[in-house]
């Protein structure tokens, strides 16, 4: 094909040919996605297969560009790989629409693609890919972008840092009780409240304590309001109650906009240097208008009056949901940024106390994106980094690993570069999730197999010379403890019973590991190739050896060490004084994988990181 061809031309015939007859899995079919599968379907990549759970919005439309108006509500990996076909009618090219993490997808799945790309928006399901291509040793192209940043790498096991070596901090951004609760100031206060606060005491669980964001001396200071508070959430406990009622919604309004703001006005000491919130009528407020509250334009501020036929009407349809769940079931609701109903009563709640308090009011699709934490999507930027994990995919197919590079995308007027790159890290050794020795552990009958037959068989191959090098073992599954030397109670059970079926994964670790020299093995759980053995385990021949983690001798955390503490891959210094406080600034990967640019300070740029990008190190980091 004339792909294949410019290919040859380029990177050469073995070249060409290996990419044709590469089996590769792309995860995410989204705004990097879509840019992805179409670069891969017109660069001679002839077996592509997608998988995506998500359906098409219309808000996909102005950045995904395989899906038009017309496929809304349908699979995204569907209608992306349909459009590909359609690109490249030769194409070997499968869809699926489901859940990367279930079950069904394990190694063995894994093993059959020779890479695996990932264009994924989620923190949990980039770390389960991670671990399931170093179980099954294929080489990852991992991704992200945030606005105008992005960030494309290759992930090999034993050769380069893993997804996992470098540690994401989960952080969410709080705010003080009594600022959410009682002084808002800004849209986001109004809007965290109406979620995080009114939203979860009426229809779901409280998702923040009382005392959030607090320390002792603010405790104390505020012990008074925060006891007030705790009888405002008792009360909106037993206005629940009256869900099955018609004046619920009624009964909500008059509560927090009438009666806790007749609180909150009674405390004149608050209001010295504040405006002093408005008491809201629900009898003024509730005359019939013209507006629908079944289609409310998403774009417009709406008027007061319509706000409140709002808020009317998406709580009685919550109220609604919640009383129709089944018995037996959970009877809460979690918000939602995609739940129409959900989305609406934030909206409404967040507008009508923006109000009240006299803050600037929000569009529907304004408080979507804050509400859900969504960073506004570009583009351009996705473009970019499809097409560099395309050309990484290329050479890491092609055995020149040492030739890909970790690329960053950073746009600002005041850098030259909009793209530059560095060398791939190596692994770390104190990761825990690389620094493991990865197994299948394959079963003909899991409702036959005990965990006892597990353990037994590994104490066989310690016999015959394969030793695991593990004493005084235990197993664990995620955060489930099965088996220690001082808990027993599993050893006669069968693994089905334990729900540890094919696609799950153990983890064998040793009790006594002070040097760091015991290296845990995970199992990856897949059928038997053959009916002959009840169990058996394969990769023993291929079990890599690990030095043991370099423990630091300081414990000045100012003074600068050659050992690894802190790699500088994922970390590029942009300009001195960027940010505007004197301190350099830096991309890092931030809690979704993404890039994001945070200031960095003196001290830290003394570590490495100063020669890692800066302008002066041209030959060793040019632009892409």
């Amino acid at each position: 094909m004339r792909s294949t061809t410019q290919l040859a031309q380029i990177f050469g015939d073995k070249v060409a040919a290996k990419v044709a007859s590469a089996r590769v899995l792309v995860v995410g079919a989204g705004g990097i996605g879509c840019e992805l599968l179409k670069n891969l379907s017109m660069s001679g990549f002839q077996h592509i297969n997608a998988i995506d759970l998500d359906t098409i919005d219309l808000s996909n439309l102005n950045r995904q560009f395989l899906f038009q108006r017309k496929h809304i509500k349908r699979p995204k990996a569907q209608v992306a790989v349909q459009a590909i076909t359609n690109f490249n009618p030769g194409l070997d090219a499968v869809a699926q629409q489901a859940n990367i993490k279930e079950s069904v997808y394990d190694v063995d799945w894994f093993s059959g693609f020779d890479l695996v790309l990932n264009a994924l928006d989620n923190l949990d399901a980039r770390r389960h890919v991670n671990k399931m291509c170093l179980a099954a040793n294929v080489p990852l192209v991992e991704s992200g972008t945030a606005g105008y940043l992005g960030q494309a790498t290759v992930i090999s096991g034993g050769e380069t840092e893993c997804f996992e070596c470098q540690p994401k901090a989960a952080e969410r951004r709080t705010y003080p009780v009594c600022t959410i609760r009682s002084t808002p100031s800004a849209p986001i206060h109004c809007i965290v409240w109406a979620k995080d606060y009114l939203f979860a005491q009426l229809f779901g669980e409280q998702v923040n304590s009382q005392d959030e964001g607090m320390d002792a001396q603010e405790k104390a200071e505020n012990m008074e309001e925060l006891q007030q508070l705790r009888e405002e959430s008792q009360a909106l406990a037993r206005l629940a109650e009256a869900m099955s009622t018609g004046d619920f919604a009624r009964l909500v309004f008059e509560k927090v906009f009438y009666e806790d703001t007749a609180r909150l006005l009674s405390m004149k000491d608050m209001w010295t240097n504040r405006r002093p919130p408005t008491q809201l009528s629900f009898k003024k407020l509730s005359q019939k208008t013209k507006f629908d509250p079944r289609h409310p334009d998403d774009h417009a501020i709406l008027a007061l009056e319509d706000w409140c036929a709002l808020f009317v009407h998406s709580a009685e349809q919550l109220a609604q949901r919640l009383m129709q769940t089944p018995q037996g079931e959970p009877r809460f609701l979690v918000f939602d940024k995609d739940d129409p109903d959900a989305l609406n009563f934030v909206a409404a709640t967040a507008n009508l106390r923006s109000f009240a308090f006299g803050i600037e009011q929000k569009s529907i699709f304004a408080i979507k994106a804050m509400a859900g934490n969504i960073i506004p999507a570009i583009a351009t930027t996705n473009a970019i980094v499809a097409g560099m994990m395309v050309t990484q995919a290329i050479m890491a197919l092609s055995g020149r690993l040492s030739d890909c590079h970790t690329a960053y995308v950073s746009y600002s007027s005041k850098r030259s570069r909009c793209i530059v790159r560095e060398p791939l890290a190596k692994p770390n050794p104190q990761c825990p999730v690389c620094r493991r020795r990865y197994l299948t552990l394959r079963i003909n009958e899991s409702k036959q197999v005990t965990l006892g037959d597990v353990l037994k068989h590994i104490g066989k191959l310690a016999e015959s010379g394969q030793d695991l090098n593990l004493s005084d073992l235990s197993v664990v599954e995620g955060n489930r403890m099965l088996y220690d030397p001082d808990f027993e109670d599993n050893l006669s059970k069968t693994l089905e019973s334990l729900d540890l079926v094919p696609g799950k994964m153990i983890t064998l670790t040793s009790e006594d590991d002070d040097d760091g020299t015991n290296v845990p093995v995970i199992l990856s759980i897949a059928k038997a190739r053959s009916q002959t053995d009840p169990l058996q385990i394969e990769g023993l021949d291929k079990i890599p050896e690990f030095a043991p983690p370099v423990k630091p001798e300081s414990t000045d955390e100012n003074a600068a060490s050659d050992h690894y503490q802190m790699d500088t891959a994922g970390v590029i210094v942009l300009d001195d004084g960027e940010g505007g406080d004197g301190s350099n600034s830096a991309i890092v990967l931030d809690d979704d994988g993404v890039c994001e640019v945070e200031h960095i300070s003196d001290e830290l740029n003394k570590r490495k990181l100063a020669e890692t990008a800066t302008n002066d190190e041209a030959s060793k980091r040019r632009a892409v």
